[in-house]
């Protein structure tokens, strides 16, 4: 799906250490948030978890990326497809706008607008620690938008590993230093 991507799908620094990509997807807004909150749907394309609807609220993230599809790829040395990560809800505005901590690599806002029958999806990752971590953020965000517009389209995502190993060389290329 990179070489398919246009311009606009690739994420932009907004601001030194802000991320933001911006996605329109498949469906009502209703079905994408319900993407975004309920565990056994996000696992599908992100990472499962519990999420209590409620700001404040504890969020568990548990990704497994080599359970994403049958044939995830080969995920790059020192990166096994598991992770977990603890987090806080910061903002709730149920359907359009869902917020919270990132572990230690700070804080991600999800906006969702009705455009037509399409959803634009606004991914908005703030406090980005350094370099290295916008770079693995970026490429990951932008697989895992693969993955989900796949899903919400009802088609065979790309190989996960696959995908993020050469977005993370384009955003190498894309987000000069």
């Amino acid at each position: 799906m990179t070489e398919l991507a246009t311009s606009q799908e690739y994420g932009v620094l907004s601001a030194p250490a802000t991320l933001t990509i911006e996605r329109l997807l498949p469906g009502s807004i209703d079905r994408v948030w319900a993407y975004l909150t309920e565990s056994d749907l996000r696992r599908q394309w992100l990472a499962a978890g519990t999420m209590e609807m409620r700001v404040g609220a504890p969020v568990e993230l548990v990704w497994r990326n080599n359970e994403l599809m049958d044939n995830p790829g080969t995920p790059p040395d020192g990166l096994d497809g598991r992770h977990e990560m603890q987090s806080e809800i910061t903002e709730l505005e149920p359907p359009h706008r869902l917020g919270f901590t990132f572990g230690n690599a700070g804080e991600v806002t999800f906006d969702l607008e009705p455009v037509g029958d399409m959803v634009r999806l606004t991914l908005t990752h703030r406090r980005l620690p350094d370099r290295t971590t916008i770079l693995k953020v970026s490429a990951g965000w932008h697989a895992h938008f693969d993955v989900l517009a796949a899903r919400l389209g009802g088609e065979e995502p790309p190989p996960f590993w696959d995908n993020w190993v050469a977005l993370k060389a384009e955003y190498e290329r894309r987000l000069q230093a």
